[in-house]
């Protein structure tokens, strides 16, 4: 067994919200710079290029690349030989409200009807998986709303099969057009049930650009349905252009024989996303 004392969780996720929101990783900048090389309108380029020196600058003075710093998504695999002092759920949140206050981060968390703020973007969003180890792994993403307004979940009728699966994505992409910020990734997820595809979607976001994925079909599905995005012509905030999505990410899982959930979750060219293991 392996104490973790909970002060250096919030200490980790403290950094993770101020790092996150002014750091691009390395797999998002050259996706971006490469989108750039692709791109031929000539608007479309001007706006990558902007997009670039925008990170650039964040990263530099150590500022937020875009206002909507997002509510905390975090997805956290904790080994079953972890012994922690407190509630993990309590440690998680209070270093987001640290790195909120202290990285001057907006807080966008508010209650759904009266559309009060918390003050400190709290509660976060937590997805905890127990694993084997004494490894405390976290992951997180801060998600901006102008991309998040635009995902959507269907459940199809299992004869739809593929190419219904396809038409959700393509519906959902081609009906956010520009509002998501593009060029967008898109986190597709099948299978399960109603909110486990969400999930799948969400947690298939925090995967690095430049990995591709294990399984061949899948990998295969990912890169049929990036071409095919990038056909709407939607491009750059869009503007217009060859570039509308920098990557297709597909999770999928097991699912009941009468239904095929399928859940789209999309994410701006802002792709903000850190890790730590403990």
């Amino acid at each position: 067994m392996r104490n973790i004392s909970v002060d250096t969780i919030i200490k980790e996720v403290r950094t993770l919200c101020m790092t996150a929101a002014t750091t691009l990783g390395a797999d998002v900048k050259d996706a971006l710079k490469d989108a750039l090389k692709k791109e031929e309108s000539p608007l479309g380029k001007d706006v990558l290029a902007q997009l670039i020196e925008n990170y650039e600058i964040a990263e530099a003075e150590d500022a937020p690349m875009c206002q909507d710093t997002g509510i905390s998504i975090f997805f956290v695999d904790i080994g079953r030989e972890v012994i922690l002092d407190g509630l993990l759920s309590d440690a998680i949140n209070e270093g987001v409200r640290q790195g909120y206050e202290d990285g001057f981060l907006r807080k966008s968390v508010c209650h759904p009807l009266t559309r009060k703020n918390t003050g400190d973007n709290t509660p976060a969003i937590i997805h905890i998986n127990i694993v084997e180890g004494d490894k405390l792994k976290i992951r997180f993403a801060p998600k901006g709303a102008g991309s998040e307004n635009m995902s959507a979940l269907r459940m199809l009728k299992p004869a739809e099969g593929l190419e219904g699966i396809k038409s959700v994505v393509i519906d959902a992409v081609s009906a956010g057009g520009g509002n998501p910020c593009p060029p967008i990734v898109v986190g597709v997820g099948i299978g399960g049930n109603f909110e486990r595809s969400a999930i799948l979607a969400k947690e298939s976001l925090l995967r690095p650009l430049n990995e591709k994925n294990p399984d061949e079909e899948l990998a295969k599905l990912e890169e049929e349905l990036c071409d095919e995005l990038n056909a709407l012509g939607i491009g750059p905030m869009g503007f217009g252009g060859m570039i509308t999505a920098l990557a297709v990410h597909v999770n999928i899982t097991h699912c009941h024989i009468a239904s095929l959930p399928v859940a789209v979750n999309i994410q701006c060219h802002a792709d903000r996303h850190k890790e730590v293991e403990i």
